[in-house]
């Protein structure tokens, strides 16, 4: 890849996309990761202003420090940054309460997706109320790969400049633009859960891995792997290792689990007919 090139061809099409748009520049969650990082960079680059938001819910300090180092050296590099802490833990432990649900592992993992979808609300009362939009940081592996993220969470965003990019390139382009060695070298994390866990705990397999089977199923077709639930019958005969089996495999669980995230809402179609 050329990042110098894809540096530029990103910050060109969100300074027109914005232009299109009407809008002053963006908002951006910073969450001390690598996506969210190169994220705010880009936006930066454009010249128009931008506000960043680090939103923390009972999250761990480290996260917290690492956001903050990236926030301190785009505000020092870049007048048009401006930022600020929006603690949402009480609003989520008001939440929480309110809800009063059942301790169970669907109400645990509805819970964390609470929080992506508090940061996201929080994000569009920011943007509204200062014209801009709100600019999101899947990569590739996650939006269309094995939706690794919150339905109207961190989904909930208007354009998504580094959503063609698979994590790999989105570390190639980080250090390309001087990302802090500490976002670097951090071992990837949703940050919806309060503790360590990584993304890989969660996946079950790392993002060179996923990337590598969102190739091949482009190779095999993705209608074949949509429409199977055997996936060890799909995979036999096609000469791979047993860890390349397991990884296809999960990849294809995920995708089709969530593939409701990456299509339309299914809108039901009244025929004429029924309307007169």
């Amino acid at each position: 890849m050329n990042p110098s090139a894809i540096t530029q061809h990103i910050v060109d099409w969100l300074m027109q996309y914005a232009q299109k748009a009407h809008v002053h520049g963006f908002v951006v969650g910073v969450s001390g990761g690598i996506d969210s990082a190169v994220t705010a960079t880009l936006v930066a680059k454009t010249g128009l202003e931008v506000r960043l938001l680090e939103m923390p819910i009972r999250q761990p300090k480290s996260h917290v420090n690492r956001a903050w180092t990236h926030i301190h050296a785009l505000k020092a590099a870049y007048p048009n940054v401006s930022a600020r802490t929006v603690d949402l833990s009480k609003v989520y432990d008001a939440h929480e309460l309110s809800l009063g649900l059942v301790p169970s592992d669907s109400s645990i993992l509805a819970l964390a997706n609470t929080r992506a979808r508090l940061r996201m609300a929080t994000l569009y009362a920011e943007g509204q109320t200062h014209g801009l939009l709100v600019a999101g940081t899947g990569n590739k592996i996650e939006d269309f790969g094995v939706g690794f993220y919150t339905k109207y969470g961190d989904g909930g965003v208007d354009l998504s400049p580094i959503a063609d990019l698979t994590k790999t390139e989105v570390y190639a382009l980080g250090a390309h633009l001087q990302v802090a060695p500490s976002i670097l070298e951090a071992v990837p994390t949703d940050g919806l859960w309060g503790d360590n866990r990584s993304d890989e705990d969660q996946l079950g397999a790392s993002y060179p891995e996923l990337e590598w089977a969102m190739k091949y199923a482009q190779q095999v077709g993705w209608d074949a792997l949509c429409s199977s639930e055997d996936d060890v019958k799909f995979l036999a005969g096609r000469g791979l290792t047993v860890r390349e089996g397991e990884v296809f495999r999960i990849f294809a669980r995920y995708h089709r689990a969530n593939r409701h995230k990456m299509q339309p809402i299914p809108v039901c179609s009244i025929p004429d007919g029924l309307k007169r």
